[in-house]
């Protein structure tokens, strides 16, 4: 079986295809933004750096264990690594060699494959991806797969991206094995997220013959209708800022006639209604002057607005000379330094993640979040109300 060209960086064999599997919701759902994405330069950013990263040491803990050649990391990323990213990789090559022990246990000899280029398209054009780890035995093919993010948890269930991943490796091994269904799992460890979907291999065929190939060739060709939603901001849609669709639907908010009122003077109906828009108008009006700033940044007059400096603290330009003056001149340490214990995050990293869990864990308390208001489809349990559901509304 074909391992993953070494003579190819990590970095490069990730690089996106038109219509990858990671922008898939974004491209499904709004099927012409891919092509209008194509004007706008790749954002870059260090969480993206990071997770590179991390899935480098990622596949060189998983190599290393397996007993097979392994890559040095890449030198440009190597700031990256600390203790705690160590222990969360870790965390998630544990799982991985769970499921490479159970596939060992149903299956005398499972393929097992690290960093696997996987092809989907035969059902999007052009459509590649890599899989972290693939792994078949016997009848059940499983495609896992590292998300180093602490944000927001990533869904399995019906994540178009697993689920691409886990069609273009079936679409390679069916020729070869009986597969009947296909397991996608999320690797996410510093939200201890290790969440799966398995659906049986005939199902997700259906699914891209039905859903998936049709969009892709509007996607491709720049067809359809755009779809403005909260694929905008999650996908990272290069268009986001100057998108007429997501405009318009932001803006529709404030033509409501009664987007102006004081809340309170709002009816129930009205006040669901704006709800239901307002994290999408907020995340618009949060692009748009993102956007603008960098675009006066480079130079681009923007007619009555300029750029001015920002407000800023006072700092010591060299803390340790400080110190040392202010010692010098007999004033007591006492009074320059203050002693406090690192918080939590801090603490994890200063001594790792497992020594912090063994003698601290039972010292650490979780009080209850500050209660937000979701909508009914978000996967959190509902608090009770404190006031009477029956509550009127003016």
């Amino acid at each position: 079986m074909k391992l993953r060209d070494k003579s190819i960086p990590i970095v490069a064999e990730r690089a996106h295809a038109k219509l990858s599997a990671s922008g898939s919701k974004k491209w499904l759902t709004c099927t012409p933004s891919a092509k209008l994405e194509e004007q706008f330069p790749d954002e870059q950013s260090s969480f993206a750096a990071e997770g590179t990263f991390a899935h480098a040491v990622f596949e060189q803990e998983l190599l290393t264990r397996l007993g097979r050649p392994v890559d040095p990391l890449p030198q440009d990323l190597l700031h990256f690594d600390s203790a705690d990213l160590r222990d969360h990789v870790a965390a998630a090559v544990a799982v991985a060699m769970e499921r490479i022990d159970d596939a060992r246990a149903r299956c005398e000899d499972p393929v097992i494959l690290v960093e696997q280029r996987v092809d989907f398209s035969r059902w999007v054009p052009e459509g590649f991806g890599t899989g972290d780890l693939v792994i078949v035995a016997d009848d059940t093919l499983e495609v896992l797969d590292l998300k180093f993010g602490k944000g927001v948890p990533v869904q399995a269930l019906e994540n178009t991206q697993m689920r691409l991943y886990g069609l273009g490796a079936w679409d390679q091994f069916a020729h070869l094995y009986d597969i009947k269904s296909v397991r996608m799992t999320i690797l996410q460890p510093r939200l201890d997220n290790y969440a799966c979907e398995e659906i049986g291999a005939q199902e997700l065929v259906d699914w891209a013959d039905t859903y998936v190939a049709p969009r892709a060739t509007q996607a491709w060709a720049g067809e359809g209708e755009f779809v403005p939603g909260d694929h905008c901001t999650s996908g990272f849609c290069r268009a986001r800022f100057l998108c007429p669709a997501r405009a318009e639907a932001a803006l529709a908010v404030a033509q409501q006639d009664f987007a102006l009122k004081a809340p309170e003077l709002l009816t129930r109906e009205q006040l669901v209604d704006v709800l239901s828009k307002a994290d999408m108008a907020i995340d618009w009006l949060n692009d748009v002057k993102s956007y603008a700033l960098k675009q006066a940044e480079a130079g681009h007059e923007l007619p009555g607005f300029k750029l001015v400096e920002g407000r800023s603290n006072r700092k010591y330009a060299d803390a340790d000379a400080v110190a040392q003056k202010l010692l010098d001149a007999g004033v007591p340490e006492a009074l320059i330094y203050e002693r406090s214990l690192l918080g939590i995050t801090a603490m994890e990293k200063a001594i790792g993640k497992k020594k912090f869990a063994e003698l601290l864990n039972d010292l650490v308390v979780k009080p209850a979040g500050k209660p937000t208001l979701v909508p009914v489809n978000d996967k959190r349990q509902a608090l009770s109300s404190v006031a009477s559901a029956a509550t009127d509304f003016s």
